[in-house]
């Protein structure tokens, strides 16, 4: 046999060979899915802080689906799934932006979370006097942190006949908002005095923003002395 035609064969012989190694899969590509996990272990698992977790604790994902973890929070670095989940979960109702959203970013840029809505402190019921000076208080957070509004509410035997949005026309009643006492918290108030037969019933407070909305109320009722007011826990005393 000639030199070339030993060449070629050769060739075509290192060929079939990468061919076979190629399709076999022994050639890593990018991409490629990982090898399965071993059994996961949870005395393996890592322990827990012993204060417990401040945000509460999630399952680890990838090859420890077995081990729990302190849940991330705002600013702090969350994972993807998969491999990604090695810096830690989100706690339940934050999100990190998908990749495609994330498409464009500086990957140092930090992540932004999410959080719909919820009531931290809410509205008490008040009994009082007319002529009395009263407040309805309402603490909420979110991310972003949310719009609170008050409404007073009517209601009839098919459910809420009327929503009016303090203050409204009122010259006895105020709303005052501002933020904290923590970071994306907002506090309200709805102040009444004096106080009168008109401003009795139900006062809802509502907190808003891109994520969703929360609301919690409270009732105000007149009674004709001091005498009448209860003192059963919840009730807040003038």
């Amino acid at each position: 046999m000639s030199a070339p035609s030993v060449l070629l064969l050769g060739a075509c012989c290192f060929f079939c060979c990468f061919l076979s190694s190629f399709c076999s899969g022994s050639l890593a590509s990018p991409g490629e899915t990982e090898p399965p996990c071993p059994p996961c272990v949870p005395s393996a698992c890592p322990a827990l802080p012993p204060g417990g977790c401040p945000l509460g604790k999630v399952r680890e994902g990838g090859c420890r689906s077995c081990c729990w973890r302190c849940a991330r929070g705002e600013g702090e670095a969350c994972g993807f799934g998969g491999a990604g989940t090695r810096t830690g979960r989100c706690r339940p109702g934050l999100e990190v932006p998908s990749p495609s959203r994330r498409e464009g970013r500086n990957i140092n840029t930090p992540f932004l979370f999410f959080l719909g809505p919820s009531i931290v402190t809410p509205p008490k019921d008040i009994w009082n006097i007319t002529g009395a000076q009263i407040f309805l208080s309402c603490e909420v957070i979110g991310v972003p942190t949310p719009v609170l509004t008050w409404n007073k509410i009517s209601r009839g035997q098919y459910g809420v006949q009327r929503m009016e949005l303090l203050p409204g026309d009122r010259d006895n009643l105020a709303i005052q908002t501002r933020g904290g006492p923590e970071k994306h918290e907002v506090t309200g108030w709805v102040l009444i005095s004096p106080l009168s037969e008109d401003d009795a019933g139900e006062y809802e407070c509502h907190a808003s923003n891109s994520k969703g909305e929360a609301t919690a109320s409270a009732k105000i009722t007149i009674v004709n002395s001091i005498n009448e007011i209860p003192t059963k826990k919840g009730a807040s005393l003038p």
